[in-house]
């Protein structure tokens, strides 16, 4: 199960050149922004990454706005852990469990994901956010991603997996996300 102290959020890639062309757009980007808004109000750590934006453009303002703060890790390769910026991230913060938002879930979500696995790190994907261009791709990347040992959930699933319980300043605080 995701906990608190355990958990980073890493958003990636829901920039403008990519975001049109994603099936349900609105969905993953309301999705991605509640979990955003979640971990910071729980100050759970939050990576967040940008493939090629000299070519694909930033990450959308909407998204970006939820960062503030907190600066992109530009990245050419499909899967983060190619970036060692990402890597130096992760084990500043020593968190084993990570929960994935963004684009694309076949490509840089899921390459993200299986080399997360491999270095033995617990990858949960919210399925309400993340999203491809193609819905095949989209079940296809969810698919492999739970073959291989991910844990598939959605948005409020997480959310109330590390709260664990009403009733408490944690979860006071995060109510309004959950209404």
């Amino acid at each position: 199960m995701l906990e608190r102290m355990s958990t980073l959020l890493c958003v990636i890639d829901l920039q403008d050149g990519l975001l049109p062309k994603i099936d349900d757009v609105d969905t993953v980007l309301n999705q991605s922004i509640k979990l955003i808004r979640f971990a910071r109000a729980l100050d759970i750590p939050i990576v967040w990454t940008e493939q090629y934006p000299k070519g694909l453009g930033r990450t959308t303002e909407r998204v970006a706005a939820e960062l503030e703060g907190l600066a992109p890790i530009e990245k050419v390769a499909f899967g983060c852990f190619g970036a060692p910026e990402f890597v130096e991230a992760l084990e500043a913060v020593e968190r084993d469990q990570i929960l994935v938002v963004g684009i694309e879930a076949h490509v840089c979500v899921m390459q993200t994901v299986l080399v997360g696995l491999e270095m033995d790190y617990d990858m949960y994907i919210p399925c309400d956010a993340v999203g491809s261009r193609n819905p095949l791709d989209y079940q296809m990347g969810l698919d492999r991603m739970c073959s291989e040992g991910a844990t598939l959930v959605t948005t409020e699933m997480a959310m109330f997996e590390i709260l664990r319980a009403a009733g408490t300043p944690e979860f006071k605080k995060v109510l309004p996300l959950i209404k």
